[in-house]
């Protein structure tokens, strides 16, 4: 029965997806799409597998380079990310925990937060020329607030009778933030991280379109110039891919972190 139900579930889950590759497939082959335009699925996954194995050489240079392509935007992410996930949970517990740190750091960061990391990316290239410095500065950026904001409000909603337990059993400040603060706010910073991930795979791209001569996004925007929108269908793909195969780590790793919220709302993020 079990396995009944996990079929269905899955059959469910891809029906919508499978109908409207055939239908866009069955349009292309009809000529009712141009494909100058919209290239059909066949010819996109034909671009892939070339772009992965270089087997055909359908896409000439980037032939064989998907492997370099994506691991160069991976390593900009897992930088970015990494010193955004840091920083973000160590303000984050000081602002959501220390009153004096909430006056001081707050408002600036409130008036910085709704910036678009986008409209960094001038000051970026100046600052840190073409290269990776600037993909990782707008990843950080963009990965920075969605977990810091999710940090204060965990912090911020933990059960005060939590915290006077503690202190009432002879806890010191640090023992709390370790053993009361940290747990009981962690299913809100792992919330944030998920949210975090998918704004950094958005801006590494968008910085590889601009201030990067490599990655997936790079390839994406060469690949637009040079009309070649298979590839700039499979780079998008791709991003997609590694995107969501991020994410589903970061949920393993909640599910690992947070057994006791199996089964409830992060999970269903």
């Amino acid at each position: 029965m079990k396995l009944a139900e996990q079929t269905t579930s899955f059959l469910l889950k891809i029906i919508v997806p499978v109908t409207f590759i055939l239908l866009w497939e069955f349009l292309s082959r009809a000529s009712m799409i141009s494909s100058s335009l919209l290239p059909a699925p066949s010819s996109i996954l034909a671009a892939l597998i070339d772009w992965v194995f270089g087997t055909t050489g359908l896409v000439e240079s980037n032939s064989g380079q998907w492997l370099t392509d994506a691991g160069n935007s991976a390593l900009r992410v897992l930088i970015g990310y990494s010193i955004a996930t840091v920083a973000a949970i160590a303000v984050g517990i000081m602002i959501g925990w220390w009153k004096p740190m909430e006056k001081l750091v707050e408002p600036t960061i409130q008036m910085l937060r709704p910036i678009p990391p986008v409209a960094w990316i001038p000051l970026a290239i100046i600052w840190f020329g073409i290269a990776d410095k600037p993909a990782i500065f707008l990843v950080f950026l963009a990965a920075f607030f969605p977990i810091l904001i999710n940090t204060i409000h965990g912090v911020k909603s933990v059960d005060k009778n939590l915290v006077r337990a503690g202190g009432m059993m002879g806890a010191k400040q640090w023992h709390i933030l370790r053993y009361v603060i940290l747990p009981a706010a962690l299913p809100n910073i792992m919330a944030g991280m998920r949210i975090g991930i998918g704004a950094a795979w958005m801006l590494t791209v968008t910085a590889e379109m601009v201030a990067v001569n490599s990655g997936l996004g790079y390839v994406l925007w060469d690949s637009y110039y040079f009309l070649r929108y298979d590839l700039v269908i499979a780079s998008m793909i791709s991003i997609g891919l590694l995107g969501f195969l991020t994410d589903f780590a970061i949920k393993k790793a909640s599910q690992a972190l947070l057994p006791w919220q199996r089964g409830a709302s992060i999970e269903n993020i």
